[in-house]
């Protein structure tokens, strides 16, 4: 029979050590610390989700009154919204008689671009506002517009269209979005 020599017991122990109690605290606190440094970017991701969907319906909502106004002849004067939503008399769409000049809200140039000004009233006939009964934030947007129209002789042969849209019953602030499109024959 074999006998084990006692010191051989003693170096297999040595060599078959575990954490300790220190060892494992530490690594347990390393690995709490990276869990609420994540947990804290979820609400922070949710924000920036949040925002951007806002900003990208304006952009939508926008891109869809300019299509809408742009798709009507030349020689029209008015349109209905396709919203339902309802201008004061008429949604209008700028007036032949004054050639040249921007009809509708107020426009104002900021770095080489022409925007809608949402600090004045907003005029009748070429703004209102829209509150989407799909949208379960139920957001209320502030339409508004104005129509160059440009003419030769007694014919128009082309209409410049500034839409602005805001929205007005969010709890983060959304700039508003202004397109610019022209029409022409």
């Amino acid at each position: 029979m074999k006998s084990e020599h006692p010191t051989r017991r003693v170096q297999q122990q040595k060599g078959m050590r575990g954490f300790s109690l220190v060892e494992m605290l530490i690594a347990t606190l390393i690995l709490l610390i990276g869990l609420v440094g994540i947990a804290q970017l979820v609400p922070a991701s949710i924000l920036i989700n949040q925002r951007g969907r806002l900003n990208s319906t304006s952009l939508v909502f926008a891109q869809k009154e300019m299509d809408q106004m742009m798709s009507q002849p030349l020689t029209s004067l008015t349109f209905v919204e396709s919203n339902g939503a309802l201008c004061a008399t008429a949604c209008r769409l700028g007036n032949p008689a004054t050639p040249g000049i921007a009809v509708g809200n107020p426009i104002v140039p900021i770095n080489n671009r022409i925007l809608i000004d949402f600090s004045s009233a907003a005029v009748a006939d070429y703004s209102f506002t829209y509150t989407d009964l799909n949208d379960p934030f139920a957001v209320t947007y502030d339409v508004r517009w104005a129509v160059v129209t440009t003419v030769n002789g007694a014919s128009v042969t082309g209409k410049r269209f500034i839409v602005g849209v805001r929205q007005l019953s969010t709890s983060t602030f959304v700039p508003a979005v202004t397109l610019d499109a022209m029409v022409q024959q």
